[in-house]
């Protein structure tokens, strides 16, 4: 996803709770830093969920894995800078489970969710918008 702002701006939005809860997660208990357990919660859906975060490299890259306890795939964002004024956003996650008869539907799923978060951020950053979140019904 190509975000027409500066590298930095587009890796606060995310590592920022307070900022990502206007595109994203209703809330977040924390700023992802390596090594933190964080909660972020989906107030709309009475819904929450717990990542560990792996790694954080300033204004390159965050990996978390879902869930605390290991159990969840894991997820890396990348960000690289087009020009100063442009960032283009990379949505890696592995750990499905490639025997899994449902596999398709789960990788469409997956896909679909981060297709829209990306969304909702190029929306948020770029244009202030911030009644995407959670707009989505499934």
């Amino acid at each position: 996803m190509k975000v027409a702002k500066p590298i930095g701006e587009v890796f606060e939005a995310i590592v920022d709770p307070v900022k990502m809860s206007n595109y994203w997660f209703s809330s977040g208990s924390g700023r992802l830093e390596p090594g933190k357990t964080i909660t972020w919660r989906y107030e709309e859906y009475n819904a929450q969920v717990e990542i560990q975060v792996v790694e954080v490299e300033e204004s390159k890259k965050i990996v978390f894995q879902w869930g605390a306890n290991g159990e969840g795939n894991v997820v890396t964002i990348s960000l690289h800078e087009l020009d100063p004024t442009t960032t283009v956003i990379e949505v890696q996650e592995a750990g499905f489970d490639e025997n899994d008869p449902a596999l398709i539907h789960h990788l469409l799923d997956n896909k679909e969710g981060w297709v829209y978060m990306l969304t909702c951020l190029k929306g948020y950053v770029e244009f202030g918008v911030s009644k995407l979140r959670a707009g989505l019904v499934k």
